[in-house]
């Protein structure tokens, strides 16, 4: 991995992490709703990832790109994801995701024919032991609903990421799945109308949400993904709930429990295991 590669990397990998402290900080002290959240994030990243096309290929993204598989399954990260963060932890929100995308990829590897070695099975194994460990009930317990809609959240993101495999041109895809989000984003304010709020710093939050770390974070990671082979590009991201954690525990001041440092362990290396054994298969090594 050249030094280019390296820090395109990194950088994706914070932008990723951001948008868990981003969207926990605007939502922990009520500076703007959920779904006001969502909207926002979705307008700004249309926005910036249309420019980013104009600039590079003097066109607007052909929303014919989109589909609406993609696109409800690109507006269920997005919405459950707001909507889990007003119940979660950084650091737990990111670390439910991240495990719930994960094992929706590996489900899906699973029926289309992949086989795992034995000890992909152990590290599978390991990691569903670590997320059952983190959601038992108990005083350090992440809430119920929180957790399970950020676990559909994960599932949705997975399910996205399938959907765009061979995509020829991913930047414009990806740009004009989120520009046909924006109608169900403006339906989802509609809808929860009672709950709207929004304050200058809420906007702001929502909008280097969808602009920087989303928009332009996407467009980074499709730069580094062209320099990483694919067990690089999936492992690299066990990175972004420890990452997401530190930003939590450094501005929210939130508590890093035994509980979340364990679970963490258990998942993020149980499916570090598996990406390593998949790795090893695919290149003819067993």
């Amino acid at each position: 991995m050249n030094a280019r590669t390296l820090n395109l990397t990194a950088l994706a990998m914070l932008c990723f992490a951001a948008n868990s402290v981003l969207c926990r900080l605007a939502l922990a002290p009520d500076l703007i709703d959920p779904a006001g959240f969502t909207f926002v994030r979705v307008l700004s990243a249309a926005a910036i990832l249309t420019l980013i096309l104009l600039v590079k290929r003097g066109r607007r993204p052909a929303l014919g790109r989109a589909s609406l598989r993609s696109v409800a399954a690109l507006f269920g990260y997005l919405g459950f994801f707001s909507f889990a963060y007003v119940r979660l932890d950084t650091g737990t929100g990111a670390l439910i995701l991240f495990g719930a995308v994960q094992f929706t990829m590996f489900a899906v590897a699973l029926r289309e024919g992949d086989r795992f070695p034995a000890p992909a099975w152990l590290g599978l194994a390991i990691a569903i032991g670590g997320l059952l460990y983190l959601v038992l009930p108990g005083l350090s317990a992440p809430d119920p609903l929180g957790a399970a809609l950020m676990t559909i959240s994960g599932i949705s993101w997975g399910w996205f990421s399938l959907l765009g495999r061979g995509a020829d041109n991913p930047e414009e895809t990806i740009a004009a799945n989120f520009i046909c989000c924006l109608p169900p984003a403006i339906l989802l304010s509609a809808v929860n109308h009672t709950a709207l709020q929004a304050s200058a710093p809420g906007l702001l939050l929502a909008v280097i949400s969808g602009a920087v770390t989303s928009g332009l974070g996407y467009a980074i990671w499709y730069a580094a993904l062209r320099g990483l082979k694919a067990g690089q590009a999936a492992t690299v991201q066990l990175s972004v709930p420890a990452i997401a954690a530190a930003g939590g525990v450094i501005l929210l001041a939130e508590p890093l429990t035994a509980r979340l440092v364990v679970a963490s362990a258990a998942m993020l290396g149980g499916i570090a295991i598996v990406l390593m054994q998949r790795q090893k298969s695919a290149g003819g090594g067993g």
